[in-house]
Formats: C-alpha cells, sequence, structure tokens
C-alpha cells in the first residue's frame, strides 16, 4: 500500500469530521434534507463502508458488530415521492456510534497496508464524496444548529457578461483505460465521440441572469430567499444579498426551462468533454493543461464554502476560454446517465452504478467548490435526479 493513499485517507478523515464538528448539540439527529437520512446515519455510514469493503469483503474479518454494519451500510437515492419516516428515536445514542467508529478506525489503520489497493482507494473517494454530501446537507440546516469556523468570505456584486465561445469540432475523450489508475465502473471504458463545431456560454449562468427569469413569473432556486422585497442567498453560514455574479445553483429541470426560454440547449456530455479539454494540440488533462491544479488556482478542493464570481478564476480557463469548467459548481448536461459501451460492474460495489441507469437520472461534470481535488479526473461523472434542489448544480447553454 502506497503511504501516500494511507495520508490521503487521513486527510479525509480530517474533512469529514471537521463538518461533525460544526454541528450545535442535537442537529445530529436532525433532516435537513426531506429526502434524505438524518445527519446521524451519515456519522455512522461512512465507516461502515470502509468497514465493511475493506475489512470484512476484502480482508475476511469477523463483523464485531453486524447490526451496524447493516444499519449504516447504505444510503438513500433521493425521491421525493417516497420520504423517510424514521424518528430520531429509531437510531443508536451518538456515543454508540462513536465508539463504533473509533474501533473500525482502529482496525482498518491496521490492516490497510496489506488491503487491495483499489479497494482502498474506493473506500477514499467514497469518503470524500460524502464530504461534499454532507456540506449540502449542512448548508440546509438553520444557523442556529452550525457552528461557523470563520472562513466564509463575499465579494462585491457586480453583474458578469456572458458571451458565447465557438468550440471546434473534433474527437471528445470519454471514459478511461484500466490502466489510466482508479476509477468508478461507469468511467469505462474509454471511447471516443466525434462531436460538430458548437458555441458554448463563457459562464456559467449567473444569479444575475436567472433573476431576469424569475422576473418573468418562474418559481425562484431553492438557494434564493426573499426578504422584505429584496433576494438573498442562503449561504453556508450566513443570509447574504443575492451575489448577482455567482452561478445559480438549479436543478436540472429548471436549468433545461431556462434553456427553453433563451432559445438555447444544454450540453451534451461529449459537448461539454470538448470544450472543457478540447484544445488544437489534441486533449488535456484539465481545462487549463496537463498539470494538476495549485493551490488557489480554482474554486474547488475544499477551497470556499460557498460560490466566488464566476469570473474569480482565470486561470481556469479552457483552453477556448471558457471559465470554470471545473469548479464553482457541478453542471447539468442533457445527457441521461448511462452506461458506456461495455460497460461492467464492480466486482467490489457492483450496485455504485447499474442501480441508477434508470432513464431518471443525468449526468453532472465538473466541480463544485466542495469537491476534491481527486475527484477533478476528466472521467469522472456525477448524476442526479433532475428535480433534485440541493446539490451544488450549475448550468451554462449551447447553441449548435
Amino acid at each position: 500500500m502506497k503511504e501516500t493513499l494511507i495520508d490521503s485517507l487521513q486527510d479525509a478523515r480530517r474533512q469529514t469530521d471537521l463538518l461533525f464538528s460544526l454541528l450545535e448539540a442535537g442537529a445530529l439527529y436532525e433532516r435537513p434534507i426531506p429526502e434524505r437520512h438524518r445527519l446521524i446515519f451519515y456519522l455512522g455510514h461512512i465507516e461502515a463502508f470502509d468497514w465493511n469493503q475493506i475489512a470484512v469483503s476484502a480482508m475476511g474479518e469477523k463483523s464485531f458488530n453486524s447490526d451496524f454494519d447493516r444499519l449504516f451500510e447504505a444510503g438513500i437515492d433521493p425521491d421525493s415521492t417516497n420520504l423517510p419516516t424514521d424518528a430520531p428515536t429509531d437510531w443508536p445514542k451518538q456515543a454508540e456510534v462513536c465508539a463504533y467508529n473509533r474501533r473500525v478506525r482502529d482496525r482498518i489503520d491496521e490492516i490497510l497496508p496489506d488491503a487491495p489497493e483499489t479497494v482502498a482507494e474506493m473506500a477514499l473517494e467514497h469518503r470524500l464524496m460524502h464530504a461534499e454530501t454532507l456540506a449540502y446537507l449542512l448548508q440546509n440546516l438553520p444557523y442556529e444548529q452550525k457552528r461557523d469556523p470563520g472562513r466564509s468570505q463575499w465579494v462585491d456584486t457586480f453583474e458578469t457578461t456572458n458571451t458565447p465561445v465557438e468550440i471546434a469540432g473534433g474527437l471528445a475523450t470519454l471514459g478511461r483505460d484500466p490502466e489510466e489508475g482508479f476509477g468508478w465502473d461507469n468511467e469505462f471504458p474509454k471511447h471516443f465521440v466525434r462531436v460538430p463545431a458548437f458555441c458554448i456560454d463563457r459562464y456559467k449562468v449567473t444569479n444575475g441572469e436567472y433573476l431576469e427569469f424569475v422576473k418573468q413569473g418562474t418559481k425562484p432556486p431553492h438557494f434564493w430567499t426573499l426578504r422584505n422585497g429584496k433576494w438573498f442567498l442562503r449561504g453556508m453560514f450566513e443570509l447574504v444579498p443575492l451575489p448577482l455574479n455567482a452561478p445559480v445553483y438549479v436543478t436540472r429541470s429548471e436549468a433545461e426551462e431556462y434553456a427553453i426560454w433563451k432559445n438555447k440547449h444544454l450540453p451534451t456530455e461529449a459537448q461539454y468533454h470538448r470544450a472543457a479539454y478540447g484544445a488544437r494540440d489534441g486533449e488535456h488533462e484539465y481545462p487549463w493543461g496537463d498539470e494538476e491544479p495549485a493551490p488557489g488556482q480554482g474554486a474547488f478542493d475544499f477551497q470556499s464554502w460557498d460560490p466566488v464570481p464566476v469570473a474569480a478564476t482565470p486561470t481556469s480557463d479552457s483552453h477556448y476560454g471558457v471559465a470554470q469548467l471545473v469548479g464553482n459548481g457541478w453542471e447539468w448536461t442533457s445527457t441521461v446517465f448511462q452506461p458506456f459501451p461495455g460497460f461492467e460492474p464492480s466486482q467490489n460495489y457492483p450496485g455504485y452504478s447499474q442501480n441508477f441507469f434508470d432513464g431518471h437520472h443525468y449526468v453532472l461534470k465538473g466541480a463544485s467548490c466542495r469537491t476534491a481535488r481527486r475527484l477533478m479526473r476528466r472521467s469522472f461523472r456525477n448524476w442526479f435526479r433532475p428535480d433534485y434542489p440541493y446539490v451544488y448544480s450549475t448550468f451554462r447553454l449551447v447553441e449548435n
């Protein structure tokens, strides 16, 4: 086992521990999003996943608490038509869950050097995904139920002029090959899609642009609040006047309605790849080139709690000059989440992707401010239902 992977797991634990440390007393048993579990579930789930995948499945360990292993094993696919109905008293006491977590971590630390690297990487990335999921769960808690660590930062608002950018036609590479390193099963195999030339917005659609749509009578996004006739954004730790130059967080359905209003379209997954990674000399690993991102280069990797202006990170622009294709909010596409040709389910986690190949989930690409840099690889795919309003999801439009 590589030492860097062990160190990465420790860093990821610090990220998830930080989020739970922000909760005031009693908040752990709240359900900030109706479609999701109570927060106490996630306290046990991340460690139970490590235990079930690394210790039990990969290393043949015997369970020391099979009830908790099962209770915290699997989350919920958010579905507003089938809400959970459990009560806080249906869950174990916090002290019991923390004791389970400590024992899991102690044993994982002992056996991790001998565990299959692929399984360890899966557990690491699962934890990092939940570092983002927990963030938007906490975003929906009342402010009095969480502590501000003092890193909130807002800039003066101004409107940004969005202009179309021409993207040359060419091949887009989707997916990856096994020899390229770890990936989830829906990322394989690598294949190529020919994309005709098109135009795409330079910036993500902003709150200021979407405000014009709301003024026409459409429903405001979940993250907006109207107070005394003025619009505010519900930031992680405070309510702020609507930042007109920050990207608007919307559902895919809302993004599609806006696109129709503008007589444009959401990009396909292949169009996103062409705009983000395409260049005249081939393709790059990141929009800005092949080098890993430098600290502070973009709005990702836990750099901020809330979105930044759409033009605030010019060093992360793509070869074509398109801004923030990675960072500052996942981007909706028009592509239904489906397997690539030749897909094979993961042997370690067969339900990870194929349980969601149902025609009711759509692909998102990029990253948000709370996405770990490890998940910013070109082939990574995110997906959600089209009406799920809580995720840090943005969009931009294309013209063919």
